[in-house]
């Protein structure tokens, strides 16, 4: 059963970077709501509050009940900006959504099987993950919350791709409609494996006198001493 993301917001009627600067001293995150059929609307919310909703994976890809000021609209999260260095939330914004409209959005690749897959278990190779999500586009309604990615019958040396994947019901992967089917995830020997089996053996045309023989050795003195006879 999906979650209920409820975010309690307040309008925001004060601007600029002084007060925002303000704003997040008290604790608040000034953002933005758009699209649908209404203009902009500046808003701040609680930075407590919004710290623990994006604690929970399923926050970033889900359809959100924003509150503002007792009037509810829904939204998804479309960018979030975070301090450098300290774990701040800066300002986010958000996009409203209509029923009717498609949207596209980043969906979490939650992958499971890789300790069973023949590639691994009996093969030696470890599992490669290319992407950790990918843009669907979809109706609000059908918006998934991840993806999931079966990697149990993966053979060494095999990958699946963007085409492979196994989509909800009115659920399109955008890179496809670009012809873009990129491996997903993978299964190959250890690298350093790799390069111990490539590497060449070198052989020199000429062996030195230590790695001889003894009757080699023996046979190359009296051949000099031959040369030196003649």
């Amino acid at each position: 059963m999906k979650e209920n993301f409820v975010v309690v917001a307040e309008v925001r009627t004060v601007h600029g970077k002084g007060a925002s600067r303000r704003l997040r001293r008290e604790g608040k995150v000034p953002a933005i709501i758009y699209g649908g059929k209404t203009d902009p609307q500046a808003i701040q919310v609680s930075h407590n509050e919004l710290m623990k909703h994006l604690k929970i994976e399923a926050f970033y890809s889900h359809i959100l009940s924003i509150d503002v000021a007792g009037t509810t609209e829904q939204a998804v999260l479309k960018d979030l900006h975070r301090h450098p260095v300290r774990e701040e939330v800066m300002h986010m914004d958000l996009q409203r959504v209509l029923a009717d409209v498609l949207l596209r959005m980043q969906v979490p690749l939650h992958f499971k099987g890789g300790e069973v897959a023949p590639g691994v278990k009996v093969g030696g190779g470890v599992v490669e993950h290319h992407v950790s999500q990918v843009e669907v586009e979809c109706l609000p309604k059908d918006l998934p919350e991840f993806i999931e990615v079966d990697l149990s019958k993966l053979e060494l040396n095999e990958a699946i791709h963007l085409s492979q994947l196994t989509l909800p019901a009115n659920v399109s992967l955008v890179e496809l409609k670009h012809e873009n089917d990129i491996s997903v995830v993978a299964v190959h020997l250890p690298r350093a494996v790799v390069e111990v089996e490539a590497a060449p053996t070198e052989t020199s045309a000429e062996v030195p006198a230590t790695a001889q023989k003894p009757a080699d050795a023996a046979k190359a003195g009296d051949a000099k001493k031959d040369d030196k006879k003649k």
